[in-house]
């Protein structure tokens, strides 16, 4: 039992030398409670390495951003209390409801995972990578929107904040399995997370029409032009990551 990656014993019927040397003790004898661990095990993995990939991509993307502006010698497009609310706003609430989340239909079906296997992987690490660029060109798309529009300072930094801000709640989408479905899947059954996104894009939108959140945040009201500019890239990196996504995902089908 010692040499067996989990002993299991009977916490019922089982000796106690059985109990001392198993790793994991049913306390109601039945096996199918071994299944439901082992799903609950898998889920929280998941979820877990789902809320922290979102995190480090969105926060890569922030970086990213500024980080260029500063090495083209760009205006800021971010400025640092902006930042913060982006922070509070877009991480917190979409992540919570990400870790959250059912799990996706197969998960049981999955091979067993390697217990040396870290949360974050070689191929996660590429993930973070992939979507933290796809968000910065997304919100430099925007930026470069705002010039074309010919908008004002205030008007452009409100275009490139806002355009950052809902490419990051749109980004939780991106978070479902490689293989899961495109429309229904574990991401988009969690009701948790559409009242995040609810909550996140009402903060989001109003603090423009607000004087003193406006004031504050250094933003200006958005006219019709600004909100097409936002919406149309802020989208432009979901669509990328899941056409992306499908491509990959049918690839594995076929190898399966």
């Amino acid at each position: 039992m010692r040499q067996a990656d989990i002993g299991v014993a009977m916490g019922l019927r089982g000796t106690d030398v059985a109990r001392e040397a198993a790793a994991m003790i049913l306390l109601d004898d039945a096996f199918p409670t071994i299944v439901r661990a082992i799903r609950e095990g898998r889920l929280i993995f998941g979820n877990i390495r789902r809320f922290v990939v979102y995190l480090l991509s969105c926060n890569l993307s922030e970086v990213m951003v500024v980080g260029l502006a500063v090495l083209w010698a760009l205006p800021l497009p971010l400025l640092p209390l902006q930042i913060l609310y982006l922070n509070l706003v877009t991480d917190v609430f979409p992540a919570f409801a990400l870790a959250m989340g059912e799990g996706e239909a197969g998960i049981l079906e999955r091979s067993p995972r390697d217990p040396k296997e870290p949360i974050l992987g070689r191929r996660q690490w590429l993930t973070i990578i992939l979507h933290g660029v796809t968000l910065t060109v997304g919100t430099f798309g925007a930026l470069a929107a705002a010039r074309l529009l010919d908008l004002d300072a205030s008007q452009s930094v409100t275009v490139t904040f806002l355009t950052l801000a809902f490419a990051q709640l749109w980004h939780a989408l991106n978070m479902r399995h490689m293989r899961s479905g495109l429309i229904v899947n574990e991401v988009t059954r969690n009701g948790w997370l559409w009242g995040a996104l609810a909550l996140c894009a009402g903060l989001l939108a109003t603090p423009p029409y607000l004087p003193p959140a406006a004031q504050l945040l250094h933003l200006a009201p958005l006219t019709a032009d600004m909100w097409s500019v936002v919406l149309a890239c802020s989208l432009a990196p979901l669509v990328v990551a899941q056409a992306t996504m499908a491509v990959i995902g049918r690839r594995h089908k076929r190898q399966r």
